[in-house]
């Protein structure tokens, strides 16, 4: 079970803003809590954090989950000091209208609302469209551009203003959850591992730049410096047990019902079945997700790092992705980490990762 210790931490982390390029607070509180336990704590010029146990084990092993999140920075200050952004990865510009916003200023954090032209004023036709972003603005309470660029400047990053809250029957609902849950598991089934070691190096990385990264991001990097043999890769997937949902298309994925095990075209079947060997073995709950194609993830770029790694994706099921309240389920993520650390545990010098 999760620790109370570790629940804080968890917390501490999903409440520090960190978008896409500006990842260095969380990643500071992620090697902050690292520091405790593993025999080794670095980062690198792309900002990933990297946490290791084992370090004359053999093979290596990466656990890698990302820390970045979605968010905005500001692009434009108009005269009358309203500021425009642009976004930081995938939003659904619906989800902004109205939401308090947390500008990372040069002085220090700057609080601003997110402003539309108010229904009232709207033409018939106008108010059955949805918003864009370039319909939206961000309100910091300035009288004027002078005032506004004394506070906050063009390139500041800032994320919705929201913090994480429990929920009943063990559920936790934060913005960046996704993915910042899995640097959290990466770490906490590090931890783990740390308590009784196997034969294999495992690092634990928390990466950058997943949300805005189709070239690989920090995970490329973080993967050509670890030199791992077998990678697995920690995201969240998207739970299908709401209303509005097409199992057919994407799957049978519960809140609750422990990790999805991706299966499929660039996953490595050695890899796919250690890790559905060990779920059994341990009684841990999962599903399975068929990915025919890419997914989406940093398995994509790891996967063909260097001449190849053995790569397996694990994901968490989330509900209401790349919003202000995404939803997991604290049981979901406790079974994780312990699928990861005992999955660790199994491999040594023997495990054959070649195709068959």
């Amino acid at each position: 079970m999760l620790s109370e210790s570790s629940i804080a931490f968890l917390k501490r982390l999903l409440d520090t803003p960190a978008p896409s390029g500006f990842e260095g607070p969380a990643a500071k509180v992620w090697r902050d809590e690292a520091s405790k336990f593993a025999h080794r704590v670095t980062t690198d010029v792309a900002g990933n954090s990297m946490a290791e146990i084992n370090p004359g084990g053999s093979p290596t092993i990466m656990l890698d989950g990302h820390i970045d999140e979605i968010g905005l920075i500001v692009q434009y200050i108009d005269d009358e000091g309203y500021v425009y952004p642009s976004p930081i990865g995938g939003w659904d510009p619906q989800v902004l209208v109205g939401q308090r916003i947390r500008f990372q200023g040069r002085g220090g954090e700057v609080v601003g609302v997110v402003g539309k032209k108010p229904i009232h004023l709207m033409k018939s036709a106008d108010r059955e469209q949805a918003s864009k972003m370039t319909d939206l603005w961000v309100d910091i309470g300035a009288a004027n551009k002078a005032e506004a660029e004394a506070r906050i400047s063009v390139g500041d990053p800032g994320v919705i203003d929201s913090k994480t809250m429990d929920f009943p029957n063990g559920r936790i609902v934060s913005r960046s959850i996704d993915d910042r849950i899995g640097a959290f598991v990466v770490l906490e089934a590090l931890r783990r591992y740390a308590a009784k070691p196997g034969a294999a190096r495992v690092v634990a990385a928390a990466t950058t730049q997943e949300e805005i990264a189709w070239h690989g991001g920090g995970a490329l990097v973080c993967t050509n410096c670890i030199n791992p043999q077998m990678a697995l890769v920690i995201d969240v997937t998207f739970a299908t047990d709401h209303p509005n949902i097409e199992k057919k298309e994407i799957g049978d994925h519960k809140i609750g019902g422990g990790p999805v095990l991706s299966r499929g075209a660039i996953i490595s079947p050695v890899v796919f079945d250690l890790l559905r060997a060990v779920a059994e073995r341990h009684s841990i709950p999962y599903s399975v997700h068929a990915a025919g194609r890419d997914t989406s993830t940093n398995a994509d770029a790891i996967h063909i790092a260097r001449e190849g790694v053995a790569t397996g994706l694990v994901s968490i099921p989330n509900r209401y992705m790349h919003s202000p309240n995404e939803l997991v389920s604290l049981e979901d993520v406790d079974h994780t980490a312990t699928l990861l650390a005992e999955a660790c545990r199994e491999v040594s010098d023997k495990t054959d990762f070649r195709a068959r």
